[in-house]
């Protein structure tokens, strides 16, 4: 851990600039960044009861747990959570969940004095970790406390094992006194599973596996606003490219633009995964000669064929008005999102082969026919215009879809099981 903690005290200022930017550029404010150091902890919420500390990265990760989270309160009602995030958004949207017994806050830093400030004031009886939130400093000082260290649909991979593989030489012995502080894991799926016990994750340790945002249900779109935007988006004539990254534009622009040849009615709503990237690609946009309407401007949907969806808490409607959805994350390696959210809306599947974050779900989605692989935009168009012209084929992706996702559900089924496991830890037999 020494040459850990050396390297991240070295690295702290910059770390420091990186949030000051983004105070300048005015996506924090300052006491945002105090906060992140431990600030604000001495007028938190408190009262006599056990506090469970759950953390998760962003939105997606917290939407995800919201029902597990609803579990725990429900289980122990003599129990107080206190949420941590890493994104001003997710803090503000776990506040407007307004859950009984629930604080949220910024996480603090991996910083041992930051830490040490936070477990002082906070006390927690247990940490609950997202995904692949796993962090040396927390990590290691909650196990020397006491304090159970458990990690829920724990994801990892096989990119991800090589490179803690690669730091091996220099940080062998942090990695291996990381997962070692790991009192309970549940893994996402087997291959995670069995890359954290090389990492030296003790086979007792397990739990079942649980993929968290197969229990993700978005809410309905607002009736009113999607009545009026009906009238623009013909279902069986709009492709949705639903949380995009970067790289994956200029190719999905180029599928569009091959589509419109034999579809010239289609539409197109490019919903970015990070909204904040839509002036980039506005100008990617221009650049191409591509005609185009933002959300976040107010300009009128019906004005221009492709539709920017820069907005954030939007995407029940998108995938209302788009019988066809491309997931994104999934042309450039960056693990694909979740199917899961276009399957409960009854929009048909397509994705890039870049799935390892939900491997399972889109094997089975593939072996099923309810789902299409592509690689360029070639395929995309071709597959789009396909299911534009056959919409009947594009209904039965999705119950082919729906069908292929139910032995991998059971969502209150396995929350119930991870608490009551949970239970038998000293400190959290309040879930009993």
């Amino acid at each position: 851990m020494f040459l850990y903690r050396l390297l991240l005290t070295l690295l702290s200022p910059l770390f420091a600039l990186l949030l000051l930017r983004q105070v300048l550029r005015g996506r924090e404010r300052l006491s945002d960044l105090a906060e992140r150091f431990g600030a604000g902890l001495e007028t938190m919420p408190r009262t006599e009861a056990p506090l469970l500390w759950i953390h998760g990265a962003s939105n997606g990760e917290l939407t995800a747990a919201r029902g597990l989270i609803e579990e725990a309160l429900r289980r122990a009602p003599g129990l107080d959570i206190l949420v941590t995030v890493n994104t001003v958004s997710a803090r503000k949207m776990v506040a407007e969940w307004g859950l009984p017994r629930v604080t949220t806050r910024l996480a603090p830093m991996d910083l041992r004095p930051v830490l040490r400030r936070f477990l002082t004031a906070t006390r927690p009886c247990a940490l609950v970790s997202l995904e692949n939130e796993i962090w040396p400093n927390r990590f290691v000082m909650l196990a020397h406390d006491d304090i159970p260290v458990v990690v829920a649909g724990a994801r990892m991979s096989e990119r991800t094992a090589q490179r803690w593989g690669q730091m091996g030489v220099l940080l062998g012995g942090t990695i291996r006194q990381t997962i070692g502080a790991i009192t309970k894991l549940a893994a996402q799926d087997t291959a995670s599973e069995q890359r954290l016990l090389q990492l030296g994750l003790p086979v007792h340790a397990l739990l079942p596996r649980m993929n968290l945002k197969s229990t993700v249900e978005l809410a309905t779109a607002p009736e009113a606003e999607l009545k009026a935007l009906q009238k623009t988006f013909r279902r069986d004539k709009t492709l949705l490219a639903a949380s995009t990254h970067a790289g994956e534009e200029r190719p999905i622009f180029e599928a569009f633009h091959r589509l419109q040849q034999p579809h010239p009615d289609a539409r197109l709503i490019l919903a970015p995964r990070h909204p904040s990237r839509a002036e980039t690609i506005a100008t990617e946009l221009t650049r191409a000669g591509l005609s185009f309407a933002r959300r976040s401007k107010g300009d009128a949907p019906e004005s221009a064929p492709i539709y920017l969806a820069d907005t954030l808490g939007e995407m029940a409607l998108w995938y209302r008005l788009a019988g066809i959805t491309f997931v994104g994350g999934s042309l450039t390696d960056h693990g694909g999102h979740t199917p899961y959210e276009p399957v409960q809306f009854d929009t048909a599947i397509l994705h890039g082969p870049h799935v390892s974050n939900h491997a399972a779900a889109y094997d089975a989605l593939d072996r099923a026919g309810g789902a299409m692989e592509l690689t360029d935009a070639t395929a995309l168009a071709e597959a789009a215009s396909i299911l534009m012209t056959q919409p009947e084929h594009a209904k039965a992706m999705t119950e082919h879809a729906h069908a292929a996702l139910i032995p991998l559900r059971e969502n209150q089924l396995r929350q119930e099981a991870f608490w009551g496991a949970l239970a038998d830890l000293p400190k959290l037999q309040a879930l009993k």
